[in-house]
């Protein structure tokens, strides 16, 4: 019987629950040997929650670091430790795979990037959408240029009044490194260079919005996820960012909002081509609009959606024993960590940005 593969935990907040279901869902190559966090109440519900009873609980990573036996890490943390943790687990000699987004900003996934590749570890980012069959799907219809050119994409990815954690870390810049783009919108972008093959990014031109939870006590919520409401602490971010990106290829426009006043969810990608359009429904099927014998004619492809989660665990272990450098490694991210960098950049300053110039 082969070694199973020891994976740590850090962080066991709402996002591990996902990382320890999709290992469990290959438990016979993979043990889960310890579970870490600040606070030790919450391993103990993991333990009880997922029935891990064999876990060590630590609140201190760096204990961890030292058990030479453990092969692969989940980093769960908030944004701002993404880096340092990751770069510790790198040089004691662990495979990682880091939750979204990378990092804070660019900077500091360059410098994740460099001790992965100094290490020869794998560094994979929590990019969960380039495994789900839909973006895969639609990816293979539009690399085999049946859409033709793709001109233009437009993404939405706005809800009603539902800033998270508002108060914690979620809201506060210094420890997120923004609000609605690095949290959601990373997903969306990150999907849209997975698609269409991340094309250099040549300018932005982008507005971010911090108007409905100032001051927070008068903000009024219809969900908070990491909730409830810390009245005490800080909201420093965007709820509300909207961009128009000009790359080498096709050009991008996005409106994104963890909280707006219009009662309705709107999460979508829109791919415009030559020969055909197509229509993804975030973490759904899409819709492909096009012409046949003189006809306009639209088709959903019906096929399974398996869990993005679960088989992104098992592509990370997997990439981890082998070495191999996989579409959610660090190397295949980083364009989108720019382009965010790039947005924030515009919108701070007021102004188009160029990029790479």
């Amino acid at each position: 019987m082969c070694k199973k593969v020891r994976v740590a935990i850090i962080g066991c907040g709402t996002i591990s629950n996902s990382h320890i279901r999709g290992y469990k869902a290959i438990e016979d190559k993979v043990e889960i040997a310890y579970l870490i966090d600040i606070l030790p109440e919450r391993t103990a519900q993991k333990a009880e929650k997922f029935e891990l009873k064999d876990a060590v609980h630590l609140t201190d990573y760096r204990e961890m670091l030292k058990d030479e036996t453990v092969d692969c890490v989940s980093v769960c943390l908030p944004n701002h430790l993404h880096a340092e943790v990751s770069i510790d687990c790198l040089r004691a000699g662990k495979h990682v795979l880091c939750e979204k987004p990378a990092a804070m900003n660019y900077a500091e996934a360059m410098e994740m990037k460099k001790a992965a590749d100094e290490t020869g570890k794998i560094l994979n980012i929590g990019v969960v959408n380039r495994f789900n069959a839909g973006v895969e799907n639609l990816r293979e219809l539009v690399q085999s240029g049946e859409l033709g050119e793709i001109y233009q994409i437009y993404c939405s990815f706005r809800n009603y009044r539902s800033i998270p954690g508002m108060g914690g870390w979620f809201t506060t810049k210094a420890l997120s490194g923004g609000g609605a783009l690095i949290d959601w919108g990373v997903h969306f972008l990150d999907l849209i260079n997975y698609i269409i093959g991340a094309p250099a990014v040549k300018t932005v031109s982008a507005v971010c919005h911090s108007k409905l939870a100032n001051p927070m006590e008068s903000y009024v919520y219809r969900n908070m996820h990491a909730g409830p409401p810390d009245y005490s602490g800080t909201y420093d971010v965007e709820e509300f960012v909207t961009g128009l990106v000009r790359t080498e290829g096709p050009t991008l426009t996005l409106n994104g909002a963890w909280a707006q006043n219009i009662d309705e969810a709107a999460m979508f990608v829109e791919f415009m081509g030559t020969k055909g359009g197509a229509k993804l429904k975030y973490g759904d099927h899409y819709t492909v609009y096009t012409t046949r014998d003189g006809e306009l004619v639209s088709e959903t492809p019906d096929f399974e959606i398996p869990d993005m989660f679960n088989k992104e665990i098992a592509c990370f272990v997997d990439s981890a024993m082998k070495g191999e450098h996989i579409r959610s490694n660090i190397d295949e991210i980083l364009t989108t960590v720019q382009l965010m960098d790039a947005i924030y950049a515009s919108a701070e300053a007021g102004r188009e940005v160029v990029v790479n110039e």
